[in-house]
C-alpha cells in the first residue's frame, strides 16, 4: 500500500480525460480522501485487483479497455464498489452498466456534491472501517443473520448463499435482497426498496431498482436454474417467498 494511505479512505479513479482525474482528485483529496489515478481501463485493471481502493470510479468510454470491459473483468474476481462517471445518458448503456455489476451511474456533467454524497452512502453500505465516516451519525453496525429457507445472509461479512453455495453480491444488491428477506411474504414497494439502499436521499429512479433485481436473479439462477424467490407484483413492487 503506497505511503499515507494505512486507515484512509481510498478512491481510485479510471479516466481518460486529465481534467475530470485532476478535478475529482483534487476534490476528493480536499475532503480527505486518498486517490489513485489510472488513464485507461487496461491499465488500471491489474492495480485493482492486486491492491485494492476502498471504491472506484470509471469512464465507460476509454481507450484500450473501456469502463464497461474493466467493469466485467473486475467482477469475475472482486466485489469492489465500482460508481460509472460518464457522458453517455443512454438508457440501454446505464442498464448495462448495472446488468454487469455496477453499484451507481453518474452521467456528466455532474455535481461534485452529488458524487460525494453517492460515494459516502456507498462506503456506509459496503461496511468496513472507513475514517471519514466514523464521526458522522449512522447507525454502522451489522444487522443480524438471515436464514430464509435455502438462503443465507450474514451483513457482517457481506455473505450470501444459496443451498450452501456462494453467491458474490454488490453492496446494493445485498441492501436490497436483506430489505425483502427481512420481511418473506410482505410486499415492498420500489420507493421501500430504494429507502433500504439508499438511504441518503439520492435521486434514483424505478428503472435502477429494475435493474439491480433483474441482475440479482441472474445470480442466483447461475447456481439454481429454478431460483424463484424473488417474486414481482406487477403495479406493487416485489417480495421474497421463502417456500
Amino acid at each position: 500500500m503506497p505511503a499515507g494511505e494505512e486507515n484512509r479512505t481510498v478512491i481510485a479513479l479510471v479516466d481518460d480525460d486529465r481534467n475530470i482525474l485532476t478535478t475529482v482528485s483534487i476534490a476528493l483529496q480536499a475532503e480527505g480522501f486518498d486517490t489513485r489515478v489510472y488513464s485507461d481501463g487496461e491499465a488500471a485493471l491489474g492495480a485493482l485487483l492486486s491492491n485494492p481502493p476502498d471504491l472506484a470510479i470509471f469512464d465507460i468510454k476509454m481507450p484500450k479497455m473501456d469502463g464497461m470491459e474493466l467493469l466485467r473483468r473486475l467482477r469475475e474476481q472482486s466485489p469492489l464498489p465500482v460508481i460509472f462517471l460518464t457522458s453517455k445518458d443512454d438508457e440501454t448503456d446505464e442498464e448495462a452498466g448495472f446488468e454487469m455489476g455496477a453499484d451507481d451511474y453518474i452521467a456528466k456533467p455532474f455535481s461534485l456534491r452529488l458524487l460525494l454524497a453517492r460515494i459516502r452512502a456507498i462506503l456506509r453500505r459496503s461496511g468496513g472501517d472507513h475514517p471519514l465516516l466514523l464521526s458522522e451519525q449512522f447507525d454502522d453496525k451489522p444487522g443480524e443473520v438471515l436464514e430464509r429457507g435455502r438462503l443465507f445472509m450474514d451483513p457482517a461479512r457481506h455473505h450470501v448463499t444459496w443451498g450452501g453455495q456462494a453467491v458474490s453480491l454488490t453492496v446494493t444488491e445485498f441492501l436490497l435482497l436483506e430489505a425483502l428477506a427481512a420481511r418473506p411474504g410482505v410486499i415492498k414497494s420500489r420507493n421501500q426498496l430504494m429507502d433500504a439502499a439508499y438511504p441518503d436521499d439520492v435521486f434514483v429512479d424505478d428503472r435502477t431498482v429494475d435493474s439491480h433485481i433483474k441482475r440479482m436473479r441472474r445470480k442466483f439462477r447461475s447456481i439454481d436454474p429454478t431460483f424463484s424467490a424473488i417474486e414481482t407484483l406487477y403495479g406493487a413492487g416485489y417480495s421474497f417467498n421463502e417456500g
